[in-house]
Parts: structure tokens; sequence; C-alpha cells
């Protein structure tokens, strides 16, 4: 079989799951994906299928589209929702137009480190392996290009936004729901 699959990657598999399990389904060892995504995240999985397996150096460098639901007054230590709350802080008032302005501001190419919870690899394992075994990592910026960003909702310190970047792109796909 040779093809491309889009999967609703389910919370708590890791993307190498997705793809162990495709390839007992489809009797093949020939799948790969176009990019990791947390065992947290929920979202599109790109499974390349046997011969399709011969694009994807020219599907890696991609955009990507990223949802994004950002809570003000609290810092994990890795940087996520995953990890453990090490810091709050009260959050006086932070306005609409305040964050849009913080946004703008990332408009255009920049340098990123990558977090150390990143399945990104450094001398052949992956960023968030070290993580887990308390070992800190010396890791490079990378150029990113954040080509604009759709803010989609505000309410109390959290908001929701989508950011297109290069090679990622964004754009709103939800809101939240006053509780």
């Amino acid at each position: 079989m040779d093809g491309i699959l889009y999967i609703n990657k389910p919370k708590d598999w890791t993307s190498f799951d997705v793809v162990a399990k495709l390839r007992k389904v489809l009797h093949t060892k020939s799948i790969g994906h176009t990019g990791t995504l947390d065992p947290q995240a929920t979202g599109v999985l790109v499974l390349l299928i046997g011969k399709a397996t011969k694009i994807l150096p020219y599907l890696e460098k991609s955009r990507k589209e990223y949802v994004a639901e950002i809570e003000f007054g609290k810092k994990t230590d890795t940087g996520d929702i995953w990890g453990n709350v090490i810091a709050t802080s009260d959050v006086k008032e932070v306005t609409e137009a305040q964050v849009k302005a913080v946004l703008s501001s990332f408009l255009g190419q920049s340098m990123q480190k990558p977090p150390m919870v990143s399945a990104i690899k450094k001398d052949g394992k992956k960023l968030y392996e070290y993580a887990r075994a308390g070992i800190e990592v010396e890791v490079e910026k990378r150029p990113i290009e954040f080509l604009k960003w759709n803010f989609c909702h505000f309410i109390q310190f959290v908001f929701v936004l989508s950011a297109q970047l290069e090679p990622m792109f964004v754009h709103c796909v939800k809101t939240l729901q006053k509780s």
C-alpha cells in the first residue's frame, strides 16, 4: 500500500504509537510521519505509507498550524501545561490590546531555543529523554518565522490564538466558553 493518511492523533498516544499500530493493521513496515506531536497533544498527524515515504524531505519543512490556549500567572518546569507549576503570580490586569501588541512583536524572523521537553534530537536522543532523566544539555537556537496570528478569544487572563510560523501556519479553530 502506498499513500498519505491524515490521522487525528488521540491524547496520550505518541506519534510512534500511531505508526506502530498502523504497521500492524496495514501489514507494512514502510510507514513514517512528517513531524512528532507531543503525547499529550491532539491533532493531525500526517503519515506516509510505502512509496509515499519518499516525499518526506519535501514535507518536513512545510508550514504548520498551531492553536494555543494561554493562561497568565502560571509557570511550569517544562514551559507547557503538563509540567509542574513552579511559580504563580497575581495578574492584576491584562487587556486584549496589550496581548495583541505583544503578539505583534513576535512577527517576522527570529531565533528560538527549543524547550527541553521537545522531540528534537541532540546526539541521537530526543530532548525530552534528557529532560526526563534530569540531564540538561545545551540546545542551539533555531531560525523560525512567525508569519501571522489570529486572536480568537480572550476571557479573564486566558486567550486562544492561532499562529502561523515558517515552517508553521496558524489559524483560529476554537474558542473558549465562559464557565
